[in-house]
């Protein structure tokens, strides 16, 4: 018994040092809401083993990244981003999706290139970033662009504009984290706004459908209004303490569409109620707010940078689910981290926090 203590404590220590106890405690509790929920999603118990399966898997990752020291997992950046862009290449050659090509079908399991850009993206831009004179200046500003816009351009064209948008706030985020100065924000922000007439007239019509909707879901109730009236009925219908595990009439009866993806919140809501909401919110916010502050203990620019921009993206892909499902943000596809049922989005958001994990172990030293 004495020798496998001290077996396990040598494991412990050998593959574990790197962890972060907090973070991980963090993650690990969103997950086991993640699990309860696709349970009931899915009206099978077992069915959450899958979403199990994945769990693991990124939790393999999580912990063999978090033993990287930013200098190597710099090293290899170029080749990972070079690396996501082929596979979101061969997606317009070989891909499957329901309404777009998204995925490859690799028999055992479906990788979505998309997934992978949310990752290789910051990081580029991290690593250009930390050669690169900070404040960025408009130069380095134009290569930025360059990094994000032809990741954001092929996701757009899949069509996927959900995951296109978030890829490019991953990568704007390092960029926002390198100093630049108000101004230019303001001034990119002012050319985005101008542009919107322009953009309109590209995308599908479906996505203008959404964003028509949005305004008015009552304009088609049965129709491309039907998933965003039935998710706000889920939601409003759970009150303060939710109806119960199971319980939820609005996905046990299947009026929410995609109740195990994309409104896998809107079941949580309605069987867990508003108190519910208020704990998952609040893991939420603090596996944000434990990451930023190891990106602060970050050793050089590229780890503080990337490590910054991965705890800020998460937040937004909260939010941007949250309000999508609450009927304040126009539906584009994007799932609630972790909550929704998703492989390559699961792996590669813990392979994520490894990183994270990883800047804040390898830490500089305030000493001088």
């Amino acid at each position: 018994m004495n020798l496998l203590f001290h077996w396990l404590r040598a494991f412990a220590w050998r593959w574990l040092d790197k962890i972060d106890l907090p973070l991980l405690l963090g993650l690990l509790g969103i997950m086991a809401i993640a699990l309860v929920v696709q349970a009931s999603a899915w009206g099978d118990p077992a069915a959450a083993l899958k979403h199990g399966v994945r769990f693991a898997l990124g939790l393999v990752a999580l912990v063999l990244l978090s033993r990287v020291s930013p200098a190597s997992l710099r090293e290899w950046t170029p080749l990972a981003y070079l690396a996501s862009l082929g596979l979101l290449g061969l997606v317009f050659l070989f891909g499957t999706g329901r309404s777009a090509n998204l995925w490859l079908d690799l028999k055992l399991f479906h990788l979505q290139p998309g997934e992978l850009l949310k990752l290789s993206v910051p990081m580029m831009v991290a690593w250009f970033l930390h050669q690169a004179v900070l404040p960025p200046r408009w130069g380095s500003l134009a290569v930025c662009a360059a990094i994000i816009g032809l990741p954001f351009a092929l996701t757009v064209l899949q069509p996927d504009l959900g995951t296109g948008v978030l890829v490019a706030a991953s990568g704007a985020f390092a960029v926002f984290l390198a100093g630049i100065a108000w101004w230019r924000i303001g001034l990119f922000a002012g050319l985005g706004l101008a542009a919107l007439p322009i953009a309109w007239q590209f995308l599908m019509p479906y996505q203008r459908d959404r964003i028509l909707v949005f305004l008015d879901p009552e304009t088609d109730p049965l129709g491309a209004g039907w998933n965003i009236i039935q998710s706000k009925i889920a939601i409003g219908s759970g009150g303060l303490a939710g109806k119960g595990w199971g319980q939820g009439t609005q996905s046990q009866l299947n009026f929410l569409p995609e109740h195990t993806t994309d409104f896998a919140f809107s079941v949580f809501a309605e069987e867990f109620g508003w108190l519910g909401v208020a704990v998952l919110f609040s893991l939420y916010l603090f596996v944000v707010l434990r990451s930023l502050w190891l990106a602060t203990q970050a050793r050089d620019t590229y780890a503080r940078l990337l490590a910054g921009a991965l705890a800020l993206a998460f937040s937004v892909y909260v939010v941007v689910n949250a309000g999508m499902v609450a009927g304040f943000l126009p539906v584009v596809g994007v799932p609630m981290p972790l909550l929704s049922y998703g492989g390559t989005s699961a792996v590669s958001l813990l392979a994520g926090f490894g990183i994270v994990m990883a800047a804040g172990s390898y830490r500089r030293s305030w000493g001088g």
